[in-house]
């Protein structure tokens, strides 16, 4: 722990150490008169640090969670001086995003974003540059294939590539990150119209930067600018890097999951592989309906999802000044809808903090739809390429699976592998490596 020493003997250092004590209390007194009557219950902030002494930054949403268990569903949290509303549970985050969408939209400022894009973009803006470059992007990303057939073609045509990358190490341990490679390509080839080879130096270069990035993120709020034109330059570019980053961020890393998690549980990637072998056989590829005659590995491919909770949460603001199950939000107040506890939420999960596949099956071995399950959140917010990360993840879940069998590497058991995540902006696993064979 930091402490601040003065000497007592010099008439400066009492004085600051009075200011900042009256300052300290002084702060503390407004927030507590703040909250009577109008923001939710909440832990009692400390002057300076706020509630940050409760969290553990590692796990945050753990101790978000935690922290519901004693506040309840709505409730208000201190990160030092800056004050935000947690939503915890399905039925608040739904009721939210949903049921109040308009009043929740916008995005409060983010940190590394206001300094590379000054609040422009599709992820990170609000209002009506909010609402005009999304839908724009929407149509755009459509007319170039997202959500169409020959996307699916695209896929396995970038999965033979990184087939190739498995065969090359002949057996041998090779890291995780690898499986990053392929998805960004997805994401490069509807950006950009075409893929980058492997070895590329841009396309090295461009990995590392997206992955610094995702790192720097949830850095203090640094400054706000002003929006510019809908359509300026800087709003594109803004746009493009939203797309880059998110389209390959989240479903490289639960790419790498599924891997990791099959490589752990091989009892559940030999029955993934068992129902593989008999609908699909070794010869034919995969589509994205065979969706609905592999109920198992459909089950998992959500399990996955669900289990690692890939982004804990995305901030919002409101809108307007908005009154939410009795409580008052001033508009620009920064809401936290935790989307972790939607699909950890004891009320909608059997095992919510097991791996566990029958989570999405009945009794039949068929495959059930779950409301709770929100991995790209929900109402006005929804992750803009949710069609095609359901796409990429089923199309190379369901090819690595159906080429190779995952192994620990030698002299590791299957229990020693870590599935502890990295604390950055989404939950990555831990670096460690896995071996691959062909099964045929």
């Amino acid at each position: 722990m930091l402490f601040l020493t003065f000497p007592l003997s010099n008439p400066i250092g009492v004085a600051l150490l009075g200011a900042l004590l009256f300052w300290g209390l002084l702060y503390f007194l407004t927030q507590l008169n703040e909250t009577t009557g109008k923001w939710p219950p909440g832990p009692t902030p400390l002057p300076f640090i706020g509630n940050l002494h409760l969290l553990d930054f590692r796990r945050q949403d753990k101790s978000l969670m935690k922290i519901s268990e004693k506040y309840g569903p709505v409730f208000t949290i201190h990160f030092g001086l800056q004050k935000m509303v947690v939503l915890t549970g399905y039925e608040a985050v739904k009721e939210a995003l949903v049921n109040s969408a308009e009043e929740f939209a916008d995005r409060p400022p983010i940190p590394i974003f206001q300094c590379i894009q000054e609040g422009q973009g599709i992820f990170f803006s609000s209002g009506e540059l909010w609402k005009t470059t999304r839908k724009f992007t929407m149509s755009s990303m459509h007319n170039l294939g997202m959500g169409k057939k020959m996307m699916g073609k695209k896929i396995l045509e970038e999965f033979s590539f990184l087939a190739g990358l498995i065969d090359s190490f002949k057996g041998k341990p090779f890291k995780l990150k690898l499986f990053n490679m392929a998805p960004t390509n997805v994401t490069f080839l509807l950006l950009f119209g075409d893929r980058f080879d492997y070895q590329d130096p841009t396309f090295v270069t461009l990995l590392r930067l997206i992955d610094e990035v995702m790192v720097l993120l949830g850095s203090p709020f640094l400054h706000e600018s002003k929006m510019e034109t809908y359509f300026s330059d800087a709003n594109i570019i803004a746009s493009l890097l939203d797309l880059m980053m998110a389209g390959t961020e989240t479903t490289a890393t639960s790419l790498q999951w599924a891997v990791l998690l099959m490589t752990k549980y091989p009892e559940v990637q030999a029955k993934v592989q068992e129902e593989l072998d008999q609908v699909l056989g070794t010869t034919r590829l995969p589509e994205y309906e065979d969706q609905k005659v592999l109920p198992y590995t459909n089950a998992v491919v959500h399990e996955i999802q669900r289990y690692i909770a890939l982004l804990p949460h995305v901030p919002h603001s409101t809108s307007v000044d908005t009154h939410f199950r009795g409580y008052f939000f001033p508009k620009g107040t920064p809401v936290i809808p935790l989307l972790t506890s939607v699909l950890l939420d004891k009320t909608q999960w059997k095992t919510p903090n097991e791996f566990n596949p029958s989570h999405f099956l009945d009794a039949d071995g068929n495959f059930v739809k779950k409301a709770a399950f929100l991995p790209f959140s929900i109402g006005r917010r929804v992750c803009i390429g949710e069609s095609l990360a359901k796409m990429e993840m089923f199309l190379f879940f369901v090819t690595l699976l159906q080429r190779f069998a995952f192994y620990p590497p030698p002299g590791i058991k299957e229990s020693d592998l870590d599935i502890t995540p990295e604390a950055t902006f989404t939950k990555r696993p831990q670096p460690q490596s896995v071996c691959a064979k062909p099964r045929f």
